[in-house]
């Protein structure tokens, strides 16, 4: 197998929790040197958050965490103290040689520590900075705390998620929070490519918000055609369309995507009701729905499953996770892999969603413990012996030895 695509880039990971954490783990699959670089106290909050594999009192070393083996295989962990000079030092030494440094803190945070983007120029012209933030670098919530609710509230798509009468109805994943990952990860790779022209790294200001809104794109866009101001669960991507909704089959539920009218006629065909044909986009709770409702509870999901294999009009059935995860999609796409963590042995986890025909990912090297790396990273940037320890004796640099610093966290 030829070497992974990006086994030339080295990135330094300050960032903590999810938004961060997913960006440097697509990179880290496709082949990225990764550096979690963790502070002296609890490092990335993510690792002691349960629940965890083992005992909780095993969680030591901040690699028990299921959430944090999620996000963390495949990278390296280095604790540094940007407060202190010495820290300081390591960490601008360190960015002599990377490529990308992922930015996790509000703005602002990094310039006070002396370590900010202007500074990082200086010791590096190439470095390529990706800032991810809730809502961007500047404009009137640059400053404020957001969770992805927040941000998907206020960039409309929360407001139109759910039935009309109802409340706003959350995602069961993280949005934003995902996409923003998925957005930092395209930025730093289109400043890296134009980095080869240009010789020049520059700033990527990923905004979590902007990427949520992003998503809405058709939807933005027919509002700004017609003025029209889409109404919660009335959008015909979004339950206000009976050819395209959930219903409750016999043992579960199922879900209706014959949107084109090929898959709608197939449908229709199908049950033997071809009246149903002028009705396809009427809105739920009509006469209409309630008998597709109806035909809808009197089979089964495998009944329906059969159905769609003979009729290919986009009707599947809706599976809990533990049904997903093992079905003949998921496994024959490799989504579900097997990775041997040490300390615990071997740990499932999501695949690769990248796939790629001569350079394919590598999901199975394992997690850092906390701290795991710092001796030996400081090494490669040329410190001696004598001078790592003295700094691990300062608190300047830690190893993985403080073994409860998440216990407030924990608790």
């Amino acid at each position: 197998m030829s070497a992974l695509p990006l086994s030339d880039v080295r990135v330094l990971d300050l960032t903590r929790l999810l938004p961060g954490g997913f960006c440097s783990l697509l990179l880290a699959d496709l082949g990225a040197e990764v550096l979690k670089v963790e502070d002296t106290g609890m490092g990335d909050y993510i690792r002691w958050a349960p629940p965890y594999y083992g005992d909780e009192e095993q969680q030591g070393l901040g690699t028990r965490s299921s959430l944090y083996l999620s996000l963390n295989r495949g990278k390296r962990s280095v604790r540094l103290d940007l407060k202190s000079d010495a820290g300081r030092e390591v960490f601008l030494r360190l960015v002599e040689s990377y490529d990308v440094v992922l930015d996790g803190f509000r703005p602002g945070v990094l310039d006070r520590l002396g370590v900010g983007y202007v500074r990082l120029r200086e010791a590096n012209p190439a470095i390529v900075v990706c800032a991810i933030t809730g809502y961007g670098q500047d404009g009137p919530n640059a400053q404020r705390a957001g969770h992805d609710m927040n941000y998907l509230g206020l960039v409309g798509m929360l407001g139109l998620s759910g039935q009309v009468d109802g409340p706003p109805v959350p995602a069961a994943g993280q949005i934003a929070d995902i996409n923003g990952g998925l957005m930092a990860a395209f930025g730093v790779m289109a400043a890296l490519h134009e980095r080869r022209s240009s010789g020049e790294g520059q700033l990527v200001d990923i905004s979590m918000a902007d990427g949520a809104l992003s998503w809405l794109a058709m939807v933005a866009g027919r509002y700004f055609c017609d003025g029209e101001v889409p109404v919660r669960g009335e959008g015909q991507l979004s339950g206000g369309a009976l050819c395209y909704l959930p219903y409750e089959a016999s043992d579960g539920w199922i879900s209706c995507g014959a949107l084109e009218p090929k898959f709608w006629a197939a449908f229709c065909a199908g049950v033997e009701r071809p009246d149903l044909l002028e009705v396809q986009f009427e809105q739920p709770g009509s006469d209409a729905w309630k008998q597709v409702a109806e035909m809808f509870r009197s089979r089964s999901r495998e009944e329906w499953r059969r159905f769609n294999d003979e009729r290919d009009c986009c009707i599947e059935p809706i599976l809990d996770l533990d049904e997903a995860l093992d079905s003949e999609l998921v496994r024959a796409r490799e989504m579900v892999v097997e990775m041997e963590q040490p300390g615990i042995g071997s740990v499932r986890q999501l695949g690769v969603p990248v796939k790629m025909s001569r350079t394919p990912g590598d999901p199975t090297r394992p997690a850092p413990a906390f701290g795991e790396h710092t001796a030996e990273v400081l090494a490669e940037a040329g410190y001696s012996k004598q001078e790592v320890a003295a700094m691990l004796a300062s608190g300047a640099a830690a190893g993985s030895e403080a073994r409860e610093a998440g216990a407030e966290f924990r608790a």
